[in-house]
């Protein structure tokens, strides 16, 4: 008698489990790793927009609304950047948090000072927070 050499059923089932497992597995790392690049694209905006910001001294000191196209006026960049920034609104929040007289004046006149302060500011879709330092 001639034994056939196959594979039983329960075996059948068990390595079909086996690979269902494993493509469930790739499909829940592929949304996890899907959803962290979205995170880390708004996160990389939103760090552009603020440099925007920090490069320009006429805002941030002052609370201020202001669309973000204006903190682009004087450099040279693509359209398809300045149509995008226009359609963002952007509130700023300037709070002064120290103030130091950095004079040596025995008179103490303020000559020199130096102003730590944070500026906030908001969006629809995002806000932040940056500390700035100005010498006056």
């Amino acid at each position: 008698m001639s034994a056939k050499k196959a594979f039983t059923l329960i075996e059948v089932m068990v390595s079909v489990m086996i690979i269902s497992v494993v493509i469930m597995a790739l499909l829940e790392m592929k949304s996890n790793s899907s959803h962290i690049l979205s995170l880390l694209k708004k996160q990389i905006d939103t760090t552009q927009y603020i440099s925007l910001l920090i490069a320009n001294k006429d805002y941030g000191y002052e609370d201020k609304s202001i669309r973000l196209d204006a903190l682009i006026k004087e450099f040279d960049v693509d359209d398809n950047l300045r149509r995008k920034l226009k359609n963002i609104k952007a509130k700023i929040i300037y709070n002064e948090i120290e103030t130091i007289d950095l004079s040596e004046d025995e008179n103490g006149s303020s000559s020199m000072l130096l102003e730590i302060g944070e500026s906030l500011v908001k969006t629809d879709k995002f806000s932040t927070k940056i500390y700035r330092i100005r010498l006056q």
